[in-house]
């Protein structure tokens, strides 16, 4: 009792005094961005560059390295920074109401924004599981063809994509989680090993390499195997010769706002390295400090920093697949952040019935976009852990499987609009145009996307723009069936070079020799194509 009555003191005095919050102090501009933007290749890599290029975006600002004398800036103030987001433009750090007022003062400091829904500050602005619970149900000594994978597979019907050769070849993979023990030495990863297909990976929540220590939550480790595990004759995952890079955003001992933090400086690290997708099996309600905790009417897609961080990596060009949340049976049923955000793939979970699974979180998202997008399987689900096979059931698992299938169809349709590539999906769902609220439009059919691709959008592409001549010396022509409305040059770095209007040709002379990327924007649709500059 007394105990308790000295630390009621003792908050109560502390609150007075000097009440600390989390905030996101956002900061005015980039002034050494044209360094940036005379080289690329100093803060991106050339395979992230190459995804722009692809995709026709192009660069701009959020690319653009933060000012690191604005960090030094608030540093001088006695107050450390550990995280902060170039894409933000801007620190998140836990300071008190004068620190707020002076870093106010600071006439590089566009605003501040408190993390807390509920905040003691003066700022300007402009029953959760902070990760989604895996159920391990037993081990699998099953063994048939695809081995223990192979219903889940059958089910979002992934086996032709597999059977074209199209496996995740080629494809970079991001997976954002808890941690990764045994990764490095489990037998049902020696295959990623051997192939050369871990590329990489970073602690955000300790600042450091060590993701395989056996002292952190295996979740992340189990959100792998389901895309890139194998076992000979007994387990393949849904994208099996993908690559992968593996960051560790997620604290199990806490649910504390930071994490969101940890999640977007995760989400940028991939971005610079080039990652193709990202998949994401966490999501944010409840805090410990409920001060910052959301409410459903929070849940809006725009609210949250970690769904404005998802956002921006869905407009690089990366495709980014969120779980719905295993809430569908609690008070708090309603699917979890960064999930409501629209641009983000939210898949649920359904059973091996075809029915949702009664865990899986129910949409829409406060804003009433629909939400899930998809489902896969849930329930009763397989993927390796460690050197064994295993039974687990939650959107988490449903996610991966979903992941490494969209990784096969960006395999076999690289330059594909993701945006396209989102809808797509949906309507080639089990549901569409219906939906529910648990399953969204359905369960994924990979096959349909790829067949229907493959049989129209495909050939329409090959049949109805040529540009010529290839390699080209002084003029490069557009031969296209429908009105060409703009056409946009880029070099190799994704750099826009030159934009014509209402013209079906366009002057090259003055470019270096070398390979360049053309978007060009037709009256009916959008095409990629590649020239050479001879």
């Amino acid at each position: 009792m007394n105990r308790f009555l000295s630390f009621c003191f003792l908050a109560i005095c502390s609150s007075f005094s000097a009440q600390t919050e989390l905030v996101f102090v956002y900061f005015n501009g980039k002034p050494n961005k044209a360094a940036f933007y005379a080289n690329p290749l100093s803060e991106l890599s050339q395979k992230s560059l190459n995804r722009r290029t692809n995709l026709g975006i192009a660069l701009n600002d959020q690319d653009a390295p933060i000012e690191q004398s604005y960090i030094q800036g608030i540093q001088n103030l006695g107050i450390p920074v550990t995280d902060y987001s170039k894409w933000l433009n801007g620190v998140a750090v836990t300071v008190n109401q004068a620190q707020v007022n002076l870093i106010k003062t600071l006439p590089y400091v566009q605003s501040v924004q408190s993390f807390a829904k509920n905040s003691s500050l003066t700022v300007k602005i402009q029953n959760q599981n902070k990760w989604e619970t895996i159920e391990q149900t037993g081990n699998i000594s099953t063994i048939f063809n695809y081995g223990s994978g192979l219903e889940q597979i059958d089910q979002i019907n992934l086996k032709p994509l597999h059977l074209a050769g199209y496996t995740g070849t080629g494809v970079t993979i991001a997976v954002i989680d808890t941690g990764f023990p045994w990764v490095n030495t489990g037998t049902a990863f020696s295959r990623l090993w051997t192939n050369n297909q871990i590329k990489g990976g970073y602690d955000f929540v300790a600042k450091g390499t060590d993701i395989y220590n056996t002292s952190l939550n295996n979740h992340g480790s189990v959100v792998l195997g389901a895309i890139g595990g194998y076992l000979q004759d007994s387990f393949v995952g849904s994208a099996p010769d993908a690559d992968f890079y593996l960051y560790r955003s997620e604290n199990t001992a806490v649910e504390i706002p930071e994490e969101e933090m940890y999640w977007i400086e995760a989400a940028e690290e991939a971005d610079r390295k080039g990652v193709d997708l990202i998949t994401t099996s966490l999501g944010y309600a409840a805090f410990d400090d409920p001060k910052y905790s959301y409410s459903y009417s929070h849940m809006n897609g725009t609210t949250s920093f970690i769904a404005k961080g998802a956002e921006i990596a869905v407009n690089k060009g990366i495709f980014v697949l969120i779980a719905a949340g295993n809430s569908g049976e609690q008070p708090w049923h309603y699917i979890t952040t960064p999930a409501d955000n629209a641009k983000v793939f939210t898949i649920g979970s359904v059973d091996s019935a075809n029915l949702s699974s009664p865990f899986s979180s129910y949409g829409p998202n406060s804003a009433g976009i629909i939400k899930p997008d998809a489902a896969a399987r849930g329930t009763n689900s397989s993927t390796v852990n460690n050197g064994t096979l295993i039974t687990v059931s939650g959107t988490s698992i449903a996610t991966p499987i979903a992941a490494g299938g969209v990784a096969c169809l960006i395999q076999a349709f690289s330059t594909m609009n993701r945006d396209l590539m989102k809808t797509k999906l949906q309507q080639t769902a089990s549901l569409y145009p219906a939906h529910t609220d648990q399953m969204g439009y359905g369960i994924l059919n990979f096959g349909n996307f790829y067949n229907s691709v493959l049989n129209i959008s495909e050939l329409v592409k090959k049949n109805s723009v040529a540009v010529f001549p290839n390699p080209v010396k002084n003029i490069l022509n557009i031969a296209s069936e429908s009105e060409v409305i703009f056409v946009e040059v880029y070099d190799n770095l994704g750099r826009l070079l030159t934009k014509v209007t209402n013209q079906n040709s366009v002057k090259v002379e003055h470019f270096a020799k070398g390979v360049y990327y053309l978007k060009i924007q037709t009256k009916d649709k959008v095409y990629y194509e590649k020239f050479i500059k001879d």
